[in-house]
């Protein structure tokens, strides 16, 4: 399994613009094969402050999301947005066990 996760925060006049594309983005990629998870979140304490969390069965998964439709649209949304902090990391999951 491969996790996605970090951060991007955004200007305070262009965090509501993101959370229109990334909840668009959300749902179509949920339909994705190989999609297990895909998620945005707003930090409480930041709300122009965006959580990333994802998780995709394998690398060829997540590959194939970065060529669909939908992503092009967001990246196009996006890129016109003022990005003030973006991190973001990819890391195999090898040995997942419930807690």
């Amino acid at each position: 399994m491969i996790v996605v996760t970090g951060e991007i925060e955004f200007h305070p006049e262009d965090a509501w613009p993101a959370m229109a594309a990334a909840l668009k983005m959300m749902e179509e990629t949920a339909k994705e094969d190989g999609c297990i998870i895909y998620r945005f979140y707003s930090d409480i304490v930041n709300p122009r402050r965006f959580r990333i969390y994802e998780e995709w069965r394998d690398e060829a998964a997540l590959a194939a999301h970065f060529d669909t439709p939908h992503m092009k649209v967001f990246r196009e949304k996006t890129g016109k947005l003022r990005v003030l902090e973006r991190r973001l990391v990819k890391m195999k999951a090898t040995d997942v066990t419930p807690l």
